[in-house]
């Protein structure tokens, strides 16, 4: 006898499907992630980060891409937003079938406007959120050319403009958007061989500011997971300049979370045919190799690494630099081997040269580069602290907070907890004591 109940036809999840086919797979370059190698890599998210033992496979991606599950448990769905690069579950295609659905002709639409107005003091945005969430994506040109490319560096440029002075705390999804459909155009649209190479190029540089943006904010995974994306363009490419540009970065970031010995590869990896690059380049790449080597306590070569730097600094012409190197000027120089000499300095040597150098960077950065200005003036008074007078270091470190302003950045927070750690010499100063409780209250806001 046939049930009462209809049947339910299950539409295919196009959205996931298409977001798997548009990764890269790491087994097979230049071919799309696999059911299997998805479902492997979801698995190794989980038990990386919730120490949990779960056995996804091919069929079980299978029936999501089919529609036959609609709703994966949570676990699921935060593990394939992050491995995919997804901002939203509905930007995955999935979708909870037990949610009450209302249509907005059904409601009081004053109440309903009432509420989103006021939402944010503590009543639910979720049907706000649900109507801006949007599930028709900006269709991909059918053939891409200068005009585009065009359009992506400018992308790169403006999202970097505001990186170097909010932080990456903020708009980092926003980034996201847009490489997501940018990296679409590599393989959705037809592009001539002769724009092939300025594509990647522009891909990758975009790929590198939200990585770095994701190094800020400790989105560490995804962090490197982009910029070995940007780093596959660059190499396409044929890109020196960018292979180098991403390669410092994922230097520093291996540097910055404790694994120095895995930057100093990366910063020498970089120097492979150092011919190739520019003066500033080489002097960034050799900044990234002292402050691997400092590190690791390896003092003479910190310093010879320093001088190098500072030789091909010397040597800079900004007209023979890629646009997107002209971040590095002397107050980024002066920052960047000042914090390299800072863990020798706190070890009482060379402290002198690095208080120079950092309080260089701090009086030659722009407003443009309030992060750089702010983490270079905690630094600062990190140094003093740590070897000087604690009441200068007590000034420089409210310059500091005074500074900050609109940063969020979890990297200066954790250099301000820093800053902390060296005033806790000096806690039954009162002015050390109230700059403690500044800094307390700033890290909670970044």
């Amino acid at each position: 006898m046939r049930s009462g109940r209809p049947s339910v036809v299950s539409s295919g999840n196009d959205q996931l499907r298409a977001a798997r086919e548009r990764t890269g797979s790491s087994e097979h370059p230049g071919e799309s992630l696999s059911r299997q190698e998805l479902a492997e890599l979801v698995n190794a998210h989980i038990w990386r980060h919730y120490r949990q033992m779960v056995e996804m496979d091919a069929n079980y991606v299978g029936k999501l891409e089919r529609g036959v599950i609609r709703w994966p448990s949570k676990l699921y769905r935060e593990s394939l937003r992050a491995v995919l690069i997804a901002p939203t579950d509905r930007a995955l295609g999935f979708t909870n079938q037990r949610r009450t659905v209302v249509q907005l002709s059904d409601m009081d639409r004053k109440t309903f406007l009432r509420a989103a107005a006021v939402g944010a003091g503590g009543l639910a945005l979720a049907p706000v959120l649900d109507l801006l969430a949007g599930s028709e994506p900006t269709p991909v040109p059918a053939r891409v050319g200068a005009t585009e490319v065009a359009q992506i560096r400018t992308a790169a440029k403006v999202f970097a403009s505001w990186d170097h002075h909010y932080g990456g705390g903020l708009a980092r999804e926003a980034v996201l958007a847009q490489l997501r459909w940018s990296a679409s155009l590599l393989n959705g649209a037809r592009c001539s061989a002769r724009e092939r190479g300025p594509l990647l190029s522009a891909v990758g540089h975009l790929a590198h500011t939200y990585a770095f943006m994701a190094f800020d904010s400790y989105a560490h995974d995804d962090a490197r997971r982009i910029f070995r994306f940007a780093l596959g363009c660059a190499e396409e490419a044929g890109e020196w300049h960018l292979r180098a540009k991403v390669l410092s970065s994922l230097a520093r970031q291996a540097t910055w979370i404790g694994q120095p010995d895995e930057g100093l590869t990366l910063a020498e990896f970089a120097l492979v045919r150092a011919d190739r690059l520019t003066a500033t380049e080489r002097a960034m790449l050799h900044t990234a190799h002292a402050r691997a080597l400092a590190k690791m306590g390896r003092v003479r070569e910190t310093l010879i690494a320093v001088g190098l730097a500072d030789d091909d600094f010397e040597r800079a012409n900004p007209a023979n630099d890629p646009p997107f190197m002209a971040y590095y000027d002397a107050a980024q120089h002066a920052g960047d081997t000042g914090h390299a000499l800072f863990d020798l300095a706190v070890r009482g040597r060379s402290v002198r040269e690095a208080r120079e150098r950092l309080a260089v960077a701090v009086a030659g950065h722009s407003d443009a580069y309030a992060r750089s200005r702010m983490i270079s003036q905690t630094k600062l008074a990190s140094l003093t602290m740590a070897t000087g007078n604690p009441r200068e270091a007590t000034e420089l470190g409210n310059d500091a907070l005074d500074a900050a302003g609109a940063v969020r950045s979890l990297r200066a927070a954790d250099d301000l907890r820093e800053l902390v750690r060296y005033a806790n010499r000096h806690i039954v100063i009162d002015e050390v004591a109230e700059l403690r409780r500044r800094v307390t209250t700033a890290v909670l806001n970044m």
